[in-house]
């Protein structure tokens, strides 16, 4: 499991970014779980955007990848049309990061919404790779 120093090194890299980035975000720390172990609603943050960082958060915990990457399991042809709709709705687009421990195990996932998607995906993966055993 994540610990509670892990997941505030992981809110605070993540800030860090997204201050030097210019923008206000919603940054999410779940557990291997799927459950919220850190919070951070930066000022000025969107308030529509609390959820959606953490279903990119469960997203990327429940499915063990990159949130975006279920996009190519849900979208219209695909194998699996609709997923997006199960687990009370998925977020399957970038910004969804499983986090894990040296050995590769996971133990939680970090999530981010209220920038640009590609702004969103830069300031969690800066708060994955902050992540430390």
């Amino acid at each position: 499991m994540i610990t509670a120093d892990q997941a505030h090194d992981v809110i605070t890299a993540a800030r860090s970014t997204a201050t030097e980035l210019g923008v206000t975000v919603n940054i999410a720390v779940l557990d291997s779980g799927g459950h919220l172990k850190a919070f951070c609603r930066m000022d000025g943050a969107v308030l529509g955007s609390i959820d959606v960082a953490m279903r990119k958060a469960r997203t990327a915990v429940l499915f063990g990848c990159e949130s975006e990457t279920v996009w190519e399991y849900c979208r219209p042809g695909a194998a699996a049309p609709a997923l997006e709709l199960s687990n009370d709705g998925l977020a399957p687009y970038a910004g969804g990061i499983p986090l894990r421990a040296p050995g590769g195990t996971l133990i939680g996932a970090v999530g981010v919404s209220g920038a640009a998607i590609a702004q969103d995906l830069e300031i969690a993966r800066a708060g994955a790779a902050a992540c430390r055993p």
